[in-house]
């Protein structure tokens, strides 16, 4: 409970009811979290944007699946299992993603150009990436309550966004959901993909930096 001097200082008139934030105690709790989002957040936007993925790794996930457990199996393919395949097998896939990889199938694999890992992720994300921006919203959503609502929800919003993008690029038939197809296995359709990651890519590099300087005081090097 703040008395009311505490109440004033915070622009707040005397029995206002309010809650604070208990900085020693959060980071007590949370330590490694913030450790490893700092790590995250400054190592991806000190690295090279890359533009070459085409959203190659919604596809990879569903390849030769006829073999393996079917993935969203309500969902059809925009161009049938062999249509889809061949997709995959035409186009290099380098996702540098290790929670987009880690749910290829196995027979897609071998077929990334790199190797992303839980252990080298700090190392392979980049700013370009659609999934490490949809990721700004988790990072947010994990330091709560040290982080402002409002940055929380701008990153939620992006997170949103480009998530319907990445679906629209996906192997699946969406358009009787509201979301027409963006073709990446056509030239126009790459052309439209990267228009659109480089939108998103400059939007996430603001709220990256945001994110950045909201967190530079729970640093546990300034504590």
């Amino acid at each position: 409970t703040l008395d009311d001097g505490e109440l004033a200082a915070v622009g707040l008139p005397p029995g206002s009811a309010a809650v604070t934030f208990d900085r020693a105690r959060f980071l007590a709790d949370r330590h490694e979290a913030v450790v490893f989002a700092d790590i995250i957040l400054r190592g991806t936007a000190a690295r090279p944007a890359q533009f070459g993925c085409f959203g190659l790794h919604e596809w990879a996930m569903v390849y030769r699946q006829d073999k393996f457990d079917l993935r969203h199996e309500y969902l059809q393919l925009r161009l049938g299992p062999a249509g889809t395949d061949k997709v995959v097998e035409d186009n290099r896939i380098r996702c540098s993603h290790f929670d987009a990889f880690r749910f290829y199938t196995p027979d897609a694999i071998a077929l990334n150009e790199l190797a992303p890992s839980r252990e080298n992720q700090r190392h392979m994300e980049q700013p370009g990436c659609l999934h490490a921006n949809m990721d700004l919203y988790k990072w947010a959503y994990k330091l709560l309550p040290a982080l402002p609502s409002e940055l929380v929800m701008d990153c939620f919003e992006l997170s949103w966004r480009i998530r319907a993008m990445d679906m629209q690029a996906s192997p699946y038939d969406l358009a009787e959901w509201g979301y027409p197809p963006i073709r990446i296995e056509t030239t126009e359709g790459k052309a439209a993909y990267v228009e659109h990651q480089r939108a998103f890519a400059a939007e996430a590099a603001a709220l990256r930096g945001r994110l950045a300087q909201a967190l530079a005081p729970l640093k546990p090097s300034e504590t």
